[in-house]
């Protein structure tokens, strides 16, 4: 598109007005267009390609989320911005929070921290109440495996994050075979214990309900023999977990 200012321009894939799950309180969630990691197990395949989505303004944003400034008053709430990987837009986002930085609105970041930690990204971060921390693995050479990339940028983001008490609720997806390794599960343990601004551990069980996603975009599911996880092994994990 033609003068696309990506401080006040985004590519979103779609909005959730009033979630529950993604940060305290009801929540105005946008999930924005673009990834740039390639998890196997992604459940929203179609948010990867960074030229789709649909384009929207900052004001036009803006007016959408004032429409429930009273439910985030009354329940603690506020604006939690998932993806896709929305740090992939941070202009954006900067704009975006400046804003509402000005309306005393919450605001939360759903991201998987695999950035380096620039100025521009220190900014955002500034400006952001809450992270919500996709841990994709904890052992970096099955993190790569399984997403693409090594894990070295997200824990430095978390250590940094960290280093200047921004609080974090860490998330885990529970892969049986994948990410529930007793000895992984340990690793994560110590991790977690070694970074006191993690207020809440989320173990997400998998599941392949994005697999059509996938096939429907002409991609092979590469997951396609895994079971999708169970109580049990949510229960399993929390118990070597001590949460």
């Amino acid at each position: 598109m033609e003068n696309f200012d990506k401080t006040t321009m985004a590519r979103i894939h779609s909005i959730e007005s009033l979630g529950t799950v993604d940060g305290p309180g009801l929540r105005f969630v946008v999930f924005m267009q673009g990834c740039h990691l390639r998890c196997k197990y992604c459940h929203n395949r179609d948010t990867w390609n960074t030229h789709t989505g649909t384009v929207i303004t900052l004001d036009e944003l803006l007016n959408k989320i004032l429409n429930y400034t009273n439910y985030f008053k009354a329940s603690s709430g506020g604006v939690t911005i998932s993806g896709g990987e929305p740090l992939l837009q941070m202009d954006f986002l900067i704009s975006l929070f400046k804003k509402l930085k000005e309306l005393s609105i919450h605001t939360a970041i759903d991201t998987s921290g695999m950035f380096d930690l620039t100025k521009k990204l220190k900014e955002l971060i500034s400006l952001t109440d809450l992270f919500l921390l996709d841990i994709k693995h904890i052992d970096p050479k099955k993190c790569e495996e399984l997403v693409g990339f090594s894990n070295e940028k997200e824990l430095a983001f978390a250590h940094y994050l960290n280093e200047i008490k921004k609080p974090i609720w860490l998330r885990q997806v529970i892969i049986p075979g994948i990410t529930d390794n007793e000895e992984d599960l340990l690793k994560l343990k110590d991790f977690i214990k070694s970074l006191p601004c993690i207020e809440k551990v989320e173990l997400l069980k998998y599941h392949d309900m994005g697999k059509f996603k996938w096939e429907n975009l002409g991609f092979k599911y590469e997951l396609d023999n895994i079971p999708n996880a169970t109580d049990v092994d949510i229960e399993r994990a929390k118990l070597i977990l001590n949460i």
